[in-house]
C-alpha cells in the first residue's frame, strides 16, 4: 500500500473516530456548555398513510396542557410546530419534562390525528415509530387523486428532471433520457454536451465509471443538472458541469417492484425488472436488465489533402452494422440498525458484447483534374469489443440528536476488464473494376481499470440558519492498455506484429481532497461560502520500451460562493462564482498512435497538463401562478490550458509515408459566454410542457498554433410537451435544434472518432445547424393502472444529421452521418406491490413494523 494511501487511510480512520465518539460542541453554540440550558425533551416519529406511504407536509403541533385557575378548567397551549418531511418523519426539540402534552397531526385529504404524551426522567427521548392517518372517505369517493411530479423541478444549485415523464426513452437506455432533458445535447454517437462541454456523470451523487449506454432508462428516477458546483463536489471536469443520474430505490414497508419488455423495429429486444422489499430493520433492493442493440449508421467523408504531390481529394461512403447485447444487474441492502444510524452495501455487474461491422468505400483522385476516379478501394472490416465491469459500494450514515447533523462514510470499489479485436481487408481495384490486391490487417486489444474512492462528509447546523459541511476523498485509479497491430505478409502467409505501431501501457492516477463549506441566511437572503483543496499525481509506464512519464501537482485552492436573495412575487435571484480543473485523462496522455485507419490516425500527448476553468453565473426564478416558472442564466466561463484537438504529421510505419495524426495540446485560453433560458408550464390538467434555450459565444486561442476557432454565435434549443387526454392515454412530444456551432471544446471520449474509426477531425470547424422530433404514446390498463403499454418513435423526419466541417494548414474535410434514423420501440410495463407488510407477518415474530425507521 502506497504511503499516500496509508495517510488517507488513517487520517478517515481518525475522522471517524471522533465523529463516532461525538465529543462536545464548542461552548457558545447550542447545545455547548456556555448555554447552561436545563434538561430538554426530543420527541421523533414518523407520519405515514395506510399503506405505510410517507406524508409529505403534513402539519404536526405540539400543544401544553394548562390549568387555567380563573375558569378553573384546562386549556391547551400552542407549544411549537412543524412540517413533515419527504420522508414523513417530524421532530421537536427542548419540550417541557414531567408536563402533559398533545401532538396534533392534520393534512388535507386525511382523518386529523390526537396523541397525548408525556416526556419523564429518565425517558426524556421519544421515538413514536410510524403514526398512520386514514384517509377522508369523502374525500375518496368524490376526488380521484393522482401522484404524478412534475417534469422539471428548479432548485437554486440544480435543475431536477423526473424520468417517469419521460415516455420517449421507455425500454432505452441513460442515453435515451438525457435526449430529452432540457439543456442536455446529445449526438448521434451518444456523446453528451452541457453548454457545449462535456459534463462529469454522477450516480447517486458520486462520480463513475459507467457509460451512459450502461444504465437502463427504466432504473433511473431523475436526472439532476449542475451546471456551477460548489466545493462539496469534486472539481475534476473543468466548467462544464455535472450529471447526478438518481437511481430508483423505493424504502415503503412491503413489498413492490416492476417488470418490462420491449422490442424495436429491427427485432432488438429488451427487458428487465425491479424488485424491493422491505421489512423491519431491513431494506433490499434488485434491479436487472437486458437489452440488445442493432444500430445501422451510414456515413460519407470528402477530404481534400493540401499536403500532398499531387494534391488529392479522397471521397469515403461507409455502411456501419453494430449488434451487441448489454446486461446489467444491481443488488442493494440497507440495515437500518436503529433510528440515527444506516448501513447500506450494494453490489453492480454490468456485461457488454458489441460486434460492429463496417463497408467503407473509398475514392482518390486528383483535386485538379476532371474528375475521373484514379483509385477505388472498399474496406471491410469485422470487429468485436467486451466489456466485464462489477463493483460494491458501502455506506454508513449516523445522524445526531440535533437536527441536520449527520456524518456518512462512503467507500466505492469498481473493477472492469475490456476485450476487442478486428479485422481488416481492402480490396483495391483497377478501372475494369477488378480486384489486383488484397491489404490484410488485424487489431487486438486488452485493457483493465480499477477504481477506489473512500470518502466521508460530516454535516453540523449552528443555531437555526447557520450549516457546515465539511468532508474528505481520496479518488486511487489504477488502469492498463495493451493494443497490438498486424499485418499480413502473403510471403510468409502470416500476420506479422507492426512494433511501432503497438504498445502495452499502464498508469496509476491518485486524486485526494479536503472540502468545507459554510453557508446560511439573513432573512430572505442566503450565502454559501467554500473552500476545497485538491492534490494529484499520475505515473504512467509504457511496458514495450520501459519508458516512464510522471506527472506531480500539488494542492491547488477551489473556492466557491453563492449568494440568494428572495424578492416579492415568488422571485430569486442567484449568484455563484467557481474553480474547477480538468485533468488529462487515460486517452488524452497514453503515447500510443492508432494507425487502424489510415484517414483518422490518433495519439495521446504525455505532456498534457491540466486545464483550470473560472466559472460565473447569474440566475433569475420566477414562479408564477398555476405551476408556471421561469428560470433565466447569464453565464461566462474562462479556461486557461485548455486540452484540445491538434493535427500534426508525423511518418506512418504501416504505409511508409507521412500522414495526419489527430493529438492533443493545450491551447493558451478559452472562453464561452451565454444566456439560458427554461420555463416550465402546466397549462392545463391534460397538458404541460418545458421549453429550454440557450444561446452562447465560444472561441479558443492556441497562440502559434495554426488551430484557432474564430468566435461563434449559436444557440440550442429543447422543447417536451406531455398531453393526456381519453383518460388513459398519454402523449409525449419532443424537439431539439442545433443551429451552426463550434465543435465541443473535449469530449474526453477517448482516442477520437466515432465507433469503427470512421473518419473525422475536430481539430478546427464547426457543426451545421440540424433539428429532430421524437414522439411516445402510452396506454394505461388494468386494475390501478398497473400496467402499461408504451409506442415511441425517434427522429421521425430523419433529420438529425451529424455534418461537420474542419480544416487545418494540411486539409480541409466536409463529413456526415446519420444513425439509427425513425426508430421505433414498442414497450411493456407492469407494477406490482403490497404495501402494508402482512406477507412478511410470520416472519418477524412480534418484531413489530416500527423495529426500523427509514431515515
Amino acid at each position: 500500500m502506497s504511503t499516500h494511501l496509508s495517510k488517507w487511510l488513517l487520517t478517515l480512520l481518525l475522522l471517524t473516530a471522533f465523529i463516532t465518539l461525538k465529543a462536545q460542541p464548542p461552548a457558545g453554540f447550542p447545545g455547548g456548555a456556555g448555554m447552561n440550558a436545563p434538561a430538554s425533551g426530543h420527541l421523533t416519529g414518523k407520519l405515514v398513510d395506510s399503506a405505510g406511504k410517507a406524508i409529505n407536509g403534513a402539519s404536526a403541533i405540539i400543544l401544553q396542557i394548562h390549568y387555567d385557575s380563573t375558569t378553573k378548567k384546562q386549556k391547551e397551549v400552542l407549544l411549537k410546530g412543524v412540517a413533515t418531511k419527504s420522508n414523513g418523519a417530524f421532530e421537536f426539540d427542548e419540550l417541557p419534562i414531567g408536563k402533559p402534552l398533545v401532538i396534533t397531526f392534520s393534512n388535507t385529504g386525511y382523518k386529523p390525528v390526537r396523541q397525548q404524551v408525556t416526556l419523564t426522567p429518565p425517558n426524556t427521548e421519544k421515538d413514536l415509530g410510524e403514526i398512520k392517518m386514514e384517509q377522508e372517505q369523502e374525500y375518496l369517493s368524490t376526488v380521484v387523486v393522482t401522484a404524478s411530479s412534475k417534469a422539471l423541478k428548479l432548485d437554486l444549485d440544480k435543475k431536477v428532471f423526473n424520468v417517469d415523464k419521460n415516455l420517449v426513452s421507455s425500454g432505452g437506455t441513460a442515453q435515451d433520457v438525457m435526449k430529452n432533458v432540457p439543456g442536455i445535447n446529445v449526438d448521434i454517437d451518444g456523446n453528451v454536451t452541457l453548454r457545449n462541454s462535456t459534463p462529469v456523470l454522477y450516480i447517486d451523487g458520486r462520480p463513475t465509471t459507467l457509460t451512459l449506454d450502461q444504465i437502463p432508462a427504466d432504473a433511473i428516477e431523475s436526472v439532476e443538472i449542475i451546471t456551477n458546483p460548489s466545493a462539496k463536489y469534486d472539481a475534476s471536469g473543468g466548467g462544464a458541469g455535472i450529471l447526478n443520474v438518481v437511481l430508483k430505490k423505493n424504502r415503503k414497508t412491503g413489498y413492490n417492484g416492476n417488470i418490462r419488455a420491449g422490442i424495436d423495429k429491427r427485432g432488438g429486444i429488451n427487458g428487465g425488472g425491479d424488485l424491493n422489499i422491505r421489512q423491519g430493520k431491513f431494506n433490499i433492493t434488485s434491479s436487472a436488465m437486458v437489452n440488445q442493440m442493432k444500430a445501422r449508421t451510414t456515413g460519407t467523408t470528402v477530404r481534400n489533402n493540401l499536403t500532398t504531390d499531387p494534391l488529392t481529394t479522397i471521397s469515403q461512403y461507409s455502411h456501419t452494422r453494430e449488434n451487441g447485447t448489454f446486461l446489467f444487474g444491481k443488488l442493494g441492502f440497507d440495515y437500518f440498525l436503529s433510528d440515527k444510524t444506516t448501513l447500506s452495501l450494494s453490489g453492480v455487474r454490468v456485461h457488454g458484447e458489441m460486434k460492429p461491422s463496417e463497408v467503407l468505400d473509398t475514392y482518390t483522385d486528383s483535386l485538379f483534374t476532371n474528375g475521373i476516379v484514379s483509385t477505388y478501394s472498399q474496406r471491410n472490416t469485422s470487429s468485436m469489443r467486451e466489456f466485464n465491469g462489477g463493483g460494491l459500494v458501502f455506506g454508513m450514515k449516523q445522524t445526531f440528536k440535533k437536527p441536520g447533523e449527520e456524518w456518512t462514510f462512503d467507500a466505492n470499489y469498481f473493477s472492469g476488464k475490456m476485450e476487442s479485436s478486428a479485422n481488416y481487408a481492402t480490396d483495391y481495384y483497377n478501372s475494369a473494376k477488378e480486384i489486383y490486391n488484397t491489404y490484410l490487417q488485424k487489431a487486438t486489444g486488452y485493457g483493465n481499470d480499477q477504481n477506489l474512492v473512500l470518502q466521508t462528509d460530516y454535516t453540523r447546523p449552528f443555531g437555526k440558519s447557520v450549516k457546515l459541511e465539511t468532508g474528505l476523498r481520496a479518488a486511487l485509479r489504477k488502469r492498463e492498455n495493451n493494443n497490438q497491430n498486424f499485418t499480413y505478409n502473403p510471403a510468409t502467409g502470416q500476420y506479422e506484429n507492426v512494433v511501432s505501431a503497438s504498445t502495452y501501457y499502464a498508469n496509476t492516477d491518485n486524486v485526494y481532497a479536503a472540502y468545507a463549506t459554510v453557508s446560511g441566511n439573513i432573512k430572505n437572503f442566503g450565502y454559501k461560502i467554500g473552500l476545497r483543496a485538491e492534490s494529484s499525481e499520475y505515473n504512467g509506464e509504457l511496458k514495450t520500451t520501459g519508458e516512464k512519464f510522471s506527472n506531480k501537482y500539488p494542492v491547488s485552492l477551489f473556492p466557491s460562493l453563492f449568494l440568494s436573495q428572495k424578492l416579492s412575487d415568488n422571485q430569486e435571484l442567484q449568484f455563484s462564482i467557481t474553480r474547477r480543473i480538468n485533468r488529462p485523462n487515460f486517452f488524452n496522455l497514453i503515447p500510443y498512435t492508432d494507425y487502424s485507419d489510415s484517414l483518422n490516425i490518433t495519439r495521446g500527448n504525455p505532456g498534457l497538463k491540466p486545464e483550470f476553468t473560472t466559472s460565473f453565473e447569474l440566475s433569475y426564478l420566477k414562479t408564477f401562478n398555476n405551476n408556471h416558472s421561469l428560470l433565466a442564466s447569464v453565464y461566462y466561463k474562462n479556461t486557461t490550458d485548455l486540452i484540445t484537438r491538434y493535427i500534426d504529421t508525423a511518418y506512418n510505419p504501416v504505409s511508409g509515408k507521412q500522414d495526419l495524426i489527430n493529438t492533443f495540446i493545450n491551447a493558451n485560453s478559452a472562453y464561452t459566454t451565454g444566456l439560458e433560458l427554461t420555463s416550465t408550464n402546466t397549462i392545463n390538467k391534460w397538458l404541460d410542457m418545458s421549453t429550454n434555450i440557450n444561446i452562447y459565444n465560444s472561441k479558443i486561442e492556441t497562440g502559434d498554433k495554426t488551430t484557432s476557432q474564430p468566435a461563434l454565435w449559436s444557440w440550442f434549443g429543447k422543447y417536451n410537451a406531455n398531453v393526456k387526454f381519453l383518460k388513459t392515454f398519454t402523449a409525449q412530444l419532443s424537439a431539439t435544434y442545433q443551429s451552426k456551432t463550434n465543435l465541443p471544446v473535449n469530449t474526453n471520449s477517448g482516442m477520437g472518432g466515432p465507433p469503427m474509426m470512421q473518419t473525422m477531425s475536430a481539430s478546427q470547424g464547426y457543426i451545421s445547424a440540424n433539428w429532430g422530433m421524437d414522439l411516445a404514446v402510452k396506454k394505461t390498463f388494468l386494475k390501478n393502472n398497473a400496467a402499461s403499454v408504451t409506442l415511441s418513435v425517434s427522429d421521425i423526419f430523419r433529420t438529425r444529421i451529424n455534418k461537420q466541417y474542419s480544416e487545418s494548414d494540411y486539409f480541409t474535410q466536409q463529413y456526415n452521418r446519420l444513425r439509427d434514423p425513425q426508430m421505433v420501440r414498442l414497450s411493456f410495463n407492469y407494477r406490482f406491490g403490497k404495501m402494508d407488510a402482512s406477507l412478511f407477518k410470520r416472519l418477524s415474530k412480534g418484531t413489530g413494523e416500527n423495529a426500523g425507521s427509514s431515515y
